[in-house]
């Protein structure tokens, strides 16, 4: 086995490049608010762009695509869960909480995926695991505290629209490992979830007459390109570490994501926010560490 396949078998490193990625979205999402482009839309570039690029990879690869109804069923509901509910929520919570704050929401995602795999019986997370997460939890509330950006209080509202973002990726989680489908490539899984999102998000912005909005998106290009590029690995790497790491594992992205989110929206896009929302990212930090060391000791 090389280097390579060993770190793409390693849920340690897979869960810091998936987080890491995944926290780029925040700034971005920022970004193309700022620009006027609707959330949807946005949601709908994420997943659009990870479909096109891995679903050409696939194609070069010769793999076949599976359509069986089982599987159809995976794309369709993990598409609604996993990608396009949660993704909607973040880009329009973005604007009203900082783009730091809604990441630091993506961390009560783990609690809540445990509570869901326990119930479900699919995995009994070790004794120093578990106080990873109750930290990373307590982080959170730490964060959601401070209620967005300094002199920029968020309205109740959005701060219940955030917490709805962990729900959706606690659910989606458990799903993707109690219907995983059996022999199933992750890459076309990746494909068919995201394509699915793509065309439920596009319908809801035709409904709502946010498509007109497309042409706004030609004012971030560069925007646009590191979004395209960062999601469809992002995505390959999702699935790797939904196979070897499992949902507990893979809840814990969203640690990692917020400490990127906050930091880039801090030195990159110039948010501001109280100590009790630094000191929430630092007992983040401070979890995940607990999580990983837990999590090395299993491998």
């Amino acid at each position: 086995m090389t280097r390579l396949d060993s770190l793409l078998r390693s849920p340690a490193f897979l869960l810091a490049a998936v987080g890491g990625l995944l926290g780029l979205n925040f700034p971005l999402g920022k970004l193309a608010a700022a620009a006027g482009v609707p959330a949807v839309l946005w949601a709908t570039v994420i997943a659009g762009s990870a479909a096109l690029v891995l679903g050409s990879i696939a194609l070069v690869r010769g793999t076949a695509m599976p359509l069986r109804p089982r599987v159809l069923r995976y794309f369709v509901i993990t598409a609604v869960i996993s990608y396009a509910l949660p993704n909607a929520l973040l880009l329009s919570a973005i604007p009203h909480l900082g783009s730091g704050l809604t990441a630091v929401f993506y961390t009560l995602s783990p609690a809540l995926t445990v509570l869901l795999a326990a119930a479900a019986r699919l995995s009994r997370p070790a004794r120093l695991e578990l106080v990873g997460i109750a930290l990373g939890f307590a982080g959170a509330l730490l964060g959601a505290s401070g209620r967005g950006e300094v002199g920029r209080p968020a309205a109740i509202g959005w701060i219940a629209a955030g917490l709805l973002i962990p729900v959706s990726l606690a659910c989606g989680n458990v799903y993707r490992t109690l219907d995983w489908p059996e022999d199933a490539d992750p890459l076309w899984l990746a494909v068919g979830s995201n394509l699915a999102a793509a065309v439920v998000l596009l319908s809801w912005a035709a409904g709502t007459g946010e498509l007109a909005s497309l042409p706004r998106l030609a004012a971030l290009p560069w925007a646009v390109l590191a979004q395209g590029v960062a999601s469809p690995v992002m995505f390959v790497l999702f699935f790797q570490l939904q196979r070897h790491g499992g949902p507990v594992t893979l809840s814990q992205i969203g640690t990692v994501a917020a400490g990127v989110g906050v930091a880039v929206g801090a030195a990159v896009l110039g948010e501001r926010y109280a100590a009790v929302v630094w000191t929430g990212v630092a007992v983040i930090a401070v979890g995940l560490a607990m999580t990983a060391i837990s999590r090395l000791r299993k491998t």
